[in-house]
Protein backbone atom coordinates (compact mmCIF):
# COMPACT_ATOMS: atom_id res chain seq x y z
CA UNK A 1 0.00 0.00 0.00
CA UNK A 2 1.16 3.52 -0.79
CA UNK A 3 1.34 6.32 1.75
CA UNK A 4 -1.70 8.02 0.16
CA UNK A 5 -3.82 4.88 -0.18
CA UNK A 6 -7.50 5.82 0.07
CA UNK A 7 -6.79 9.57 0.09
CA UNK A 8 -8.41 12.15 -2.15
CA UNK A 9 -6.06 14.93 -3.22
CA UNK A 10 -6.69 18.13 -5.17
CA UNK A 11 -3.68 19.29 -7.21
CA UNK A 12 -3.49 22.74 -8.78
CA UNK A 13 -1.03 24.23 -11.22
CA UNK A 14 -0.88 21.44 -13.80
CA UNK A 15 -0.35 22.78 -17.30
CA UNK A 16 2.15 20.43 -18.99
CA UNK A 17 4.09 17.39 -17.89
CA UNK A 18 6.93 19.76 -16.97
CA UNK A 19 4.74 21.35 -14.28
CA UNK A 20 5.72 20.51 -10.72
CA UNK A 21 2.05 19.92 -10.01
CA UNK A 22 2.00 17.20 -12.67
CA UNK A 23 4.76 15.30 -10.90
CA UNK A 24 3.02 15.71 -7.54
CA UNK A 25 -0.14 14.25 -9.08
CA UNK A 26 1.88 11.43 -10.65
CA UNK A 27 3.61 10.43 -7.42
CA UNK A 28 0.34 10.83 -5.49
CA UNK A 29 -1.37 8.37 -7.84
CA UNK A 30 1.55 5.97 -7.56
CA UNK A 31 1.13 6.15 -3.78
CA UNK A 32 -2.55 5.23 -4.00
CA UNK A 33 -4.33 8.59 -4.07
CA UNK A 34 -7.40 9.51 -6.06
CA UNK A 35 -6.52 12.82 -7.69
CA UNK A 36 -8.47 15.75 -9.09
CA UNK A 37 -6.84 18.62 -10.96
CA UNK A 38 -7.64 22.28 -11.41
CA UNK A 39 -6.76 24.13 -14.59
CA UNK A 40 -5.96 27.72 -15.55
CA UNK A 41 -5.73 29.34 -18.03
CA UNK A 42 -6.02 26.46 -20.55
CA UNK A 43 -8.26 23.65 -19.25
CA UNK A 44 -8.03 21.74 -22.54
CA UNK A 45 -4.23 21.59 -22.27
CA UNK A 46 -4.45 20.40 -18.66
CA UNK A 47 -6.99 17.76 -19.71
CA UNK A 48 -4.57 16.45 -22.34
CA UNK A 49 -1.74 16.46 -19.84
CA UNK A 50 -3.88 14.56 -17.32
CA UNK A 51 -4.01 11.62 -19.72
CA UNK A 52 -0.25 11.15 -19.22
CA UNK A 53 -0.66 10.38 -15.52
CA UNK A 54 -0.33 6.77 -14.27
CA UNK A 55 -4.11 6.31 -14.32
CA UNK A 56 -3.77 6.40 -18.08
CA UNK A 57 -5.58 8.02 -21.01
CA UNK A 58 -8.71 5.95 -20.44
CA UNK A 59 -9.13 7.00 -16.82
CA UNK A 60 -7.66 10.47 -16.36
CA UNK A 61 -8.45 12.47 -13.21
CA UNK A 62 -11.22 15.07 -13.40
CA UNK A 63 -10.08 18.53 -14.45
CA UNK A 64 -11.91 21.55 -13.01
CA UNK A 65 -11.38 25.05 -14.40
CA UNK A 66 -10.27 27.34 -11.57
CA UNK A 67 -8.93 30.88 -11.52
CA UNK A 68 -7.82 31.35 -7.91
CA UNK A 69 -8.35 35.09 -8.20
CA UNK A 70 -12.04 34.57 -9.04
CA UNK A 71 -14.33 34.66 -5.99
CA UNK A 72 -17.14 33.15 -8.04
CA UNK A 73 -15.09 30.13 -9.11
CA UNK A 74 -13.69 29.62 -5.62
CA UNK A 75 -17.19 29.75 -4.14
CA UNK A 76 -18.25 26.98 -6.53
CA UNK A 77 -15.20 24.76 -6.10
CA UNK A 78 -16.56 22.49 -3.37
CA UNK A 79 -19.75 21.80 -5.32
CA UNK A 80 -17.75 21.23 -8.52
CA UNK A 81 -15.64 18.65 -6.69
CA UNK A 82 -18.75 16.94 -5.34
CA UNK A 83 -20.12 16.79 -8.87
CA UNK A 84 -17.11 14.70 -9.98
CA UNK A 85 -17.35 12.36 -7.00
CA UNK A 86 -15.08 14.11 -4.52
CA UNK A 87 -17.40 14.54 -1.56
CA UNK A 88 -14.38 14.86 0.73
CA UNK A 89 -10.73 15.89 0.49
CA UNK A 90 -7.70 14.73 2.45
CA UNK A 91 -5.16 17.04 0.87
CA UNK A 92 -4.70 20.13 -1.28
CA UNK A 93 -1.61 20.92 -3.34
CA UNK A 94 -1.13 24.63 -4.03
CA UNK A 95 1.25 24.89 -7.01
CA UNK A 96 0.22 28.30 -8.29
CA UNK A 97 2.27 31.45 -8.81
CA UNK A 98 2.08 34.31 -11.28
CA UNK A 99 3.60 37.75 -11.69
CA UNK A 100 3.45 40.15 -14.64
CA UNK A 101 6.71 40.60 -16.52
CA UNK A 102 7.08 44.10 -15.09
CA UNK A 103 7.41 42.57 -11.62
CA UNK A 104 10.42 40.42 -12.56
CA UNK A 105 13.87 40.64 -14.07
CA UNK A 106 15.42 43.62 -12.28
CA UNK A 107 12.66 46.22 -12.59
CA UNK A 108 11.79 46.11 -8.88
CA UNK A 109 11.98 49.88 -8.37
CA UNK A 110 9.71 50.66 -11.32
CA UNK A 111 6.98 48.04 -10.89
CA UNK A 112 3.52 49.65 -10.46
CA UNK A 113 1.31 48.63 -7.57
CA UNK A 114 -1.28 47.08 -9.86
CA UNK A 115 1.25 44.50 -11.03
CA UNK A 116 2.53 43.91 -7.50
CA UNK A 117 -1.06 43.36 -6.37
CA UNK A 118 -1.56 40.78 -9.13
CA UNK A 119 1.55 38.86 -8.03
CA UNK A 120 0.59 38.88 -4.35
CA UNK A 121 -3.03 37.91 -5.05
CA UNK A 122 -2.20 35.01 -7.37
CA UNK A 123 0.89 33.75 -5.54
CA UNK A 124 0.27 34.35 -1.82
CA UNK A 125 -3.33 35.24 -0.97
CA UNK A 126 -4.47 32.34 -3.16
CA UNK A 127 -3.09 29.88 -0.60
CA UNK A 128 -5.65 31.18 1.87
CA UNK A 129 -8.51 31.50 -0.62
CA UNK A 130 -7.95 28.02 -2.10
CA UNK A 131 -7.72 26.48 1.36
CA UNK A 132 -10.93 28.13 2.49
CA UNK A 133 -12.70 27.02 -0.71
CA UNK A 134 -11.72 23.41 0.04
CA UNK A 135 -12.42 23.59 3.77
CA UNK A 136 -16.04 22.35 3.53
CA UNK A 137 -14.69 19.05 2.15
CA UNK A 138 -12.01 18.63 4.84
CA UNK A 139 -14.23 17.92 7.83
CA UNK A 140 -11.88 15.19 9.04
CA UNK A 141 -8.79 17.35 8.82
CA UNK A 142 -6.07 16.96 6.24
CA UNK A 143 -3.00 18.54 4.72
CA UNK A 144 -2.39 21.63 2.61
CA UNK A 145 0.98 21.90 0.88
CA UNK A 146 2.29 24.86 -1.11
CA UNK A 147 5.30 25.35 -3.39
CA UNK A 148 7.79 27.94 -2.24
CA UNK A 149 11.07 29.48 -3.39
CA UNK A 150 13.44 30.70 -0.70
CA UNK A 151 12.25 34.15 0.40
CA UNK A 152 14.89 34.67 3.11
CA UNK A 153 17.17 36.51 0.68
CA UNK A 154 16.77 38.91 -2.25
CA UNK A 155 17.47 37.09 -5.51
CA UNK A 156 18.77 39.26 -8.39
CA UNK A 157 15.86 38.64 -10.80
CA UNK A 158 13.01 37.35 -8.66
CA UNK A 159 11.96 40.82 -7.48
CA UNK A 160 8.27 41.11 -6.54
CA UNK A 161 7.73 37.38 -6.87
CA UNK A 162 10.21 37.08 -4.01
CA UNK A 163 8.04 39.46 -2.00
CA UNK A 164 4.99 37.37 -2.91
CA UNK A 165 6.78 34.19 -1.77
CA UNK A 166 7.60 35.88 1.55
CA UNK A 167 3.89 36.57 1.85
CA UNK A 168 3.16 32.94 1.01
CA UNK A 169 5.46 31.81 3.80
CA UNK A 170 3.78 34.08 6.32
CA UNK A 171 0.31 33.11 5.06
CA UNK A 172 1.11 29.42 5.56
CA UNK A 173 2.05 30.04 9.19
CA UNK A 174 -1.16 31.93 9.92
CA UNK A 175 -3.23 29.25 8.21
CA UNK A 176 -1.42 26.65 10.34
CA UNK A 177 -2.30 28.65 13.44
CA UNK A 178 -5.98 29.11 12.65
CA UNK A 179 -6.72 25.74 11.05
CA UNK A 180 -4.71 23.51 13.37
CA UNK A 181 -7.65 23.10 15.78
CA UNK A 182 -9.59 21.58 12.85
CA UNK A 183 -6.87 19.02 12.26
CA UNK A 184 -5.54 20.71 9.13
CA UNK A 185 -1.78 20.96 8.61
CA UNK A 186 -0.30 23.64 6.35
CA UNK A 187 3.28 23.33 5.11
CA UNK A 188 5.47 24.51 2.25
CA UNK A 189 8.13 22.85 0.12
CA UNK A 190 10.88 25.27 -0.87
CA UNK A 191 12.34 23.83 -4.05
CA UNK A 192 15.41 24.77 -5.99
CA UNK A 193 14.94 26.11 -9.54
CA UNK A 194 13.29 23.68 -11.93
CA UNK A 195 12.87 23.85 -15.68
CA UNK A 196 9.16 24.68 -15.77
CA UNK A 197 7.37 26.98 -18.18
CA UNK A 198 6.94 29.52 -15.38
CA UNK A 199 10.66 29.57 -14.58
CA UNK A 200 11.61 30.02 -18.22
CA UNK A 201 9.46 33.15 -18.36
CA UNK A 202 11.55 34.95 -15.71
CA UNK A 203 14.18 37.19 -17.36
CA UNK A 204 17.68 36.23 -16.18
CA UNK A 205 16.52 33.13 -14.30
CA UNK A 206 19.10 31.05 -16.15
CA UNK A 207 21.73 32.61 -13.89
CA UNK A 208 20.33 30.68 -10.94
CA UNK A 209 19.85 27.48 -12.90
CA UNK A 210 23.50 27.60 -13.96
CA UNK A 211 24.79 28.35 -10.47
CA UNK A 212 22.64 25.98 -8.42
CA UNK A 213 24.02 22.57 -9.55
CA UNK A 214 27.59 23.63 -8.76
CA UNK A 215 26.84 25.39 -5.47
CA UNK A 216 24.38 22.98 -3.82
CA UNK A 217 26.12 20.42 -1.54
CA UNK A 218 24.07 17.55 -2.98
CA UNK A 219 24.10 18.96 -6.47
CA UNK A 220 20.90 19.85 -8.30
CA UNK A 221 19.22 18.71 -11.50
CA UNK A 222 16.92 21.43 -12.82
CA UNK A 223 15.12 18.85 -14.98
CA UNK A 224 14.31 16.45 -12.13
CA UNK A 225 11.09 17.28 -10.27
CA UNK A 226 10.97 13.91 -8.52
CA UNK A 227 12.58 15.00 -5.21
CA UNK A 228 10.24 17.97 -4.92
CA UNK A 229 7.19 15.86 -5.79
CA UNK A 230 8.12 13.20 -3.24
CA UNK A 231 8.47 15.81 -0.48
CA UNK A 232 5.05 17.26 -1.32
CA UNK A 233 3.44 13.82 -1.30
CA UNK A 234 5.09 12.95 2.01
CA UNK A 235 3.62 16.11 3.57
CA UNK A 236 0.22 15.34 2.05
CA UNK A 237 0.32 11.92 3.72
CA UNK A 238 -0.18 10.98 7.37
CA UNK A 239 3.59 10.56 7.85
CA UNK A 240 3.90 14.10 9.28
CA UNK A 241 0.97 14.13 11.71
CA UNK A 242 2.45 16.74 14.08
CA UNK A 243 4.14 19.04 11.55
CA UNK A 244 2.54 22.30 10.49
CA UNK A 245 3.70 25.80 9.64
CA UNK A 246 6.95 24.29 8.35
CA UNK A 247 9.08 24.94 5.26
CA UNK A 248 10.82 21.83 3.96
CA UNK A 249 13.76 22.68 1.70
CA UNK A 250 14.30 20.48 -1.34
CA UNK A 251 17.13 22.39 -2.98
CA UNK A 252 20.22 20.21 -2.73
CA UNK A 253 21.11 21.97 0.53
CA UNK A 254 21.88 25.39 -0.95
CA UNK A 255 19.73 27.21 1.61
CA UNK A 256 22.04 25.98 4.38
CA UNK A 257 25.26 27.39 2.96
CA UNK A 258 24.27 30.51 1.08
CA UNK A 259 24.55 31.13 -2.62
CA UNK A 260 27.32 32.84 -4.57
CA UNK A 261 26.38 35.98 -6.49
CA UNK A 262 24.19 35.32 -9.52
CA UNK A 263 24.51 38.82 -10.95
Amino acid sequence: MGILEGKRILVTGVLTDASIGFHVARVAQQEGAEVALTAYPRPTLTARTAKRLPSGPDDPPPVLPLDVTSTEQLDGLADALRDVGFDSLDGVMHAIAFAPQTALGGTFLETPWEDVATAVHASAYSLKSLTMACLPLMKGGGSVVGLDFDASVAWPVYDWMGVAKAGLESCSRYLAKYLGPQGIRVNLVSAGPLATMAAKSIPGFEGMTEMWPQAAPLGWDIKDSEPTARACVALLSDWFPATTGEIVHVDGGLHAIGAPSTT
